[in-house]
């Protein structure tokens, strides 16, 4: 049997999950779907991680869908299908997920890289919404892309299709930074270690917060907030982390930086 397209490793409390099937531009084939979503639910279910990196082999982050499995007339449009519940497992993951992006993406690479907490690029790195130029429309990644980007991009990058550089991406909030490829495993280690700053708990229900929908006025969300705020001050990670600041250490949840490891 061929190897892996998806690659796992955890070094610490970081796990990266690699695409790898550069041959066909990391395109999402039923194979890599199958074992991306398997190793998203390996790294969700380990205790030992705390922060989920997405990264890839090859020149091409991710391509969209395998288009010749979707071809003839016996296309079923199953990928279509399968892939809301990747999306959903990388936007609901309870630990942060970051995208590592040294290539182009397209299409449904570029739902992915929307679904992620937070996603760094290399300046090289293009981007493009590519669905009507096929024939077809970005049907199920405008659930992650339509919260990221504004009205008038979206309008004009989803219709036109046209290419767009990562400098684009950022400015739009497609992305979060845009840096020299030299300097883009660095800027990944800064995010990492500043993530795993944050209790866990602490931090899954950050996400879950942070993708709820916005209260119509402040007043209306108050008792639901101080609610959510008096449970955490209280809890066990409240309590250790209060603790930490006035001994003036680490909080037990703490992670060494990545440029403290062996």
């Amino acid at each position: 049997m061929a190897g892996e397209l998806v690659l796992y490793r955890r070094r610490g409390g970081t796990a990266t999950i690699t695409l790898d099937s550069p041959h066909n531009r990391n395109a999402l084939s039923a194979r890599l779907r199958a074992e991306l979503s398997a190793r998203l639910d390996e790294a969700v279910t380990d205790d030992a991680v705390r922060v989920i990196v997405l990264t890839h082999a090859g020149p091409v982050f991710c391509s969209g869908m395998d288009l010749k499995e979707a071809a003839g007339p016996d296309a079923s449009g199953q990928g279509v299908r399968e892939f809301p519940h990747i999306l959903d497992q990388i936007w609901a993951s309870p630990k942060p997920v970051l995208a590592r992006v040294a290539g182009p993406a397209r299409a449904g690479g570029i739902g992915l890289i929307a679904a992620c907490d937070i996603a760094v690029a290399a300046e090289a790195a293009t981007f493009a919404f590519s669905e009507v130029r096929i024939g077809v429309v970005p049907a199920v990644i405008s659930l992650t892309v339509l919260p990221r980007i504004s009205p008038r991009d979206a309008q004009a990058l989803f219709l036109t299709g046209e290419t767009f550089d990562a400098g684009r991406a950022a400015r739009i909030g497609l992305i979060n930074v845009a840096v020299p490829l030299s300097e883009l495993d660095a800027e990944v280690a800064r995010y990492v270690d500043a993530l795993q700053l944050g209790a866990p708990r602490a931090l899954a229900a950050t996400k879950k917060l942070l993708a709820r929908p916005r209260f119509a006025t402040p007043a209306e969300g108050f008792t639901e907030m101080l609610a959510l705020s008096a449970e955490f001050f209280a809890s066990e990670e409240g309590q250790e982390g209060i603790a930490a600041f006035a001994a003036k250490r680490p909080p037990r949840w703490a992670v060494p930086r990545v440029s403290d490891r062996d």
